[in-house]
């Protein structure tokens, strides 16, 4: 043991050291350096991008400001911790190259492991990769009244794995990204009320349109909803032929999430005006056949008669 840690043996160390140190240290301190200037520009770059993003998407005026970048700031987090990790496994394998330690076992090692864990965590990666386009693409946001699987209800969260959504029952149902199949977002820019509108085949059907057009325009100018309704109501016509109806199409452009107050408070306005204007709105009407032998109206003289009698009889 003495032998081994000898004068020659410590002369022998240091020599090695100075030399690693003379020759090998300034580029790890390059290098090191190096890496701090790249992610600082990652960074910045990162940072002019997200700005860009959200001063395009307010522009078109596609979501509100919160919103534009509440899922701007999810999608740049995801890119800078995508660059961070690709800069610090570059930085690293160099780094040991520097040592003289042989990357390539553990870069084979490392294939590995990544196969068996990708194997394992197939739907994971898959979730992850779906959420990730779900908030590029700007499919669906936090707030929207969306149906998901053919499940409706509102959007409360959107993360990279999960989707939570609240139903009207106030049930939660959450949706794994790389299950969901269709995606259908009712709130989108603007939203619509559809009304299907029966009424009488005796009424006029220009008189009934033109009162559905009163009615529509009298909301808009309600200081109530004329923030609530984008258009003035498009009339398309009589519809179809129902059983006891005639049925006129119409629609009112909104505000998103603002159809249904909208659709209720004018299905109101719509009733009392055609009451107003003596509209008839239709109900199924029933006859009762009585044969070819009984006479109805005969049927009816009998019975009237009958309650006759029976009065004069009591006074």
């Amino acid at each position: 043991m003495e032998k081994i840690f000898t004068t020659e043996f410590w002369e022998t160390v240091a020599t090695s050291l100075a030399h690693w140190v003379v020759t090998e240290l300034p580029s790890l301190v390059i290098l090191l350096v190096l890496f701090m200037i790249l992610l600082r520009v990652v960074k910045f770059f990162i940072s002019k991008l997200k700005k860009l993003l959200v001063t395009q998407t307010i522009h078109r005026q596609e979501e509100p400001d919160t919103e534009a970048e509440k899922r701007l700031n999810t999608l740049m987090g995801i890119v800078r911790k995508g660059a961070v990790i690709i800069l610090w496994s570059l930085f690293i394998m160099i780094f040991l190259k520097k040592i003289n330690i042989e990357i390539g076992p553990i870069l084979a090692g490392a294939g590995i492991i990544g196969l068996a864990v990708g194997f394992g965590a197939q739907e994971l990666v898959r979730d992850f990769i779906t959420g990730f386009f779900i908030l590029l693409e700007n499919q669906i946001r936090t707030g929207d009244v969306a149906i998901i699987n053919g499940t409706g209800g509102l959007v409360e969260k959107i993360e990279l794995r999960t989707i939570t959504l609240r139903d009207q029952s106030g049930v939660v149902h959450i949706f794994q990204n790389g299950k969901i199949n269709t995606v259908s977002n009712m709130t989108k820019g603007w939203s619509a009320m559809v009304f299907d509108i029966g009424v009488a085949y005796k009424e006029d059907l220009n008189k009934v349109m033109k009162v559905m057009k009163e009615v529509a325009d009298g909301m808009q100018n309600d200081p109530q909803f004329k923030d609530r309704i984008l258009e003035p109501m498009e009339i398309f016509g009589l519809d179809s032929f129902g059983d006891s109806a005639l049925v006129v199409k119409g629609r009112i452009k909104t505000r998103p999430i603002e159809q249904w107050n909208v659709g209720r408070e004018y299905n109101k306005r719509l009733k009392e005006a055609f009451d107003e204007h003596r509209i008839e709105i239709p109900f199924p009407h029933r006859t009762i056949y009585w044969g070819e032998e009984i006479d109805p109206l005969k049927l009816s003289m009998q019975k009237a008669e009958e309650i006759a009698r029976e009065k004069a009889n009591k006074e």
